[in-house]
């Protein structure tokens, strides 16, 4: 009796995390479904905006979207159904050998001979998810090719009334949009910003760089999935990414592949859902830092604006000042690697509101700012490093897109 009530423990044990897999493989497939939606939803946008000759082009795009769900969604609706009629059969036995009068000994040795049997058949392999779902980068692609043929346009109706192309011939602007090799990726593009901004008393970015960011899914938490690489969202179920020494084990953490170490760069950053930290960090910073220290804005090698759900705060060397400003989805991030300076903006209908600037500077006397004070003494050194755009996804579903910057904000874009 007592290897029998132990046995049944077993049993109820592998029920119960059963039942938990279950519940996580559920979420996968509407992760899988929900991914799908959205992205054929926003590529239908995106054909519907394009000219009449990119029908078959759509056709492709959006078979491919279905080919991907329909090869990933497969094996995850496999998963869960196994793991459903997994759990139906031992449920099933431990049943039957319940219901065994207590004095039928060859009934009860043929029904515990069965939820034995049960108990010792192979489990399915777990599934991997170590690829990102490819079909996210449709959006991406389409975009790309509809900017090129918008510049196009523009540039050939100029060049028609005699104004020129604005400096860059078509070919090159079909590089830099379309064709970026990986280690030109990895190098980061940029190009000029012209002074399209609207006259704003708090914002001047002359000479400004259009920085374009990847996230670097080496480096991402185990609980962010990677949207091809301009999205990110915070996950309850982990994501089964490979071994990485640049991974972030303790915070929910991701970089871009991109370094800065000289001039000036300008990106911007959609708040799509949740807290979100958006800073940047020094290349060299240690991904397996404990949570406490690792975390955006908590140490010396860091800096960020943090959106908590009610307010902005600046975060560095572990000090933090909060801002009295409205939420923007849109944040605008300017560094400046002459002037020793980051400062985030607010960006609206391309009006551009100043949030906070980090830079040092004299204190007024007779004051005490402990954020400014902590500035003051450390802050120059950051630039003594290679630094790297960095986010932090605080929150559960919290949610962020890259860019891309605003059409009206950016005149030329060109190569660095």
């Amino acid at each position: 009796q007592a290897q029998q009530a132990k046995f049944l423990s077993d049993v109820e044990n592998e029920l119960e995390e059963l039942a938990v897999t279950i519940a996580q493989a559920k979420k996968m497939v509407e992760l899988i479904k929900g991914a799908a939606t959205k992205e054929r939803e926003r590529v239908e946008k995106l054909f519907a905006e394009a000219s009449e000759v990119l029908a078959t082009f759509q056709k492709e795009v959006a078979g491919f979207i279905e080919d991907g769900e329909r090869s990933m969604l497969g094996d995850a609706e496999a998963d869960l159904r196994w793991k459903e009629e997994r759990r139906a059969k031992l449920a099933q036995c431990k049943q039957n050998l319940e219901n065994v009068p207590s004095t039928d000994t060859i009934y009860f040795l043929q029904e515990f001979q069965a939820l034995k049997v049960a108990m010792e058949e192979n489990l399915s392999p777990p599934l991997s998810f170590q690829n990102e779902l490819n079909f996210t980068k449709c959006t991406q692609a389409v975009s790309a090719v509809k900017d090129v043929l918008s510049a196009a346009c523009k540039n050939q109706w100029n060049h028609l009334q005699g104004k020129g192309i604005d400096g860059l011939s078509f070919q090159k602007m079909e590089e830099g949009l379309c064709s970026p090799s990986p280690s030109a990726r990895r190098a980061g593009r940029a190009g000029g910003i012209s002074s399209c901004f609207p006259p704003h008393p708090h914002v001047s970015l002359p000479h400004t760089v259009a920085f374009i960011i990847d996230l670097d899914s080496d480096t991402a938490d185990k609980f962010i999935q990677l949207f091809g690489t301009k999205g990110a969202k915070r996950v309850l179920c982990p994501i089964p990414y490979p071994e990485s020494p640049t991974r972030f084990i303790n915070c929910e953490q991701v970089l871009g592949v991109n370094l800065m170490n000289r001039g000036n760069y300008y990106w911007e950053v959609e708040l799509i859902d949740g807290w979100v930290s958006i800073g940047v960090i020094a290349e060299d910073f240690n991904a397996r830092e404990s949570y406490n220290r690792g975390r955006l804005g908590r140490n010396e090698k860091s800096c960020c604006l943090q959106w908590n759900g009610q307010n902005y705060v600046a975060w560095f060397g572990g000090f933090e000042s909060v801002i009295q400003q409205p939420f923007f989805h849109t944040i605008g991030v300017f560094l400046e690697y002459s002037e020793k300076a980051l400062t985030f903006y607010g960006v609206k209908d391309s009006k551009m509101t100043c949030l906070q600037q980090l830079k040092v500077s004299n204190f007024v006397k007779g004051q005490f700012d402990p954020f400014q004070n902590k500035i003051n003494q450390q802050f120059a050194s950051l630039f003594l490093y290679k630094l790297k755009p960095a986010f932090f996804l605080e929150s559960v579903d919290a949610h962020l897109q890259i860019g891309p910057l605003k059409k009206d904000c950016v005149s030329v874009l060109k190569r660095r």
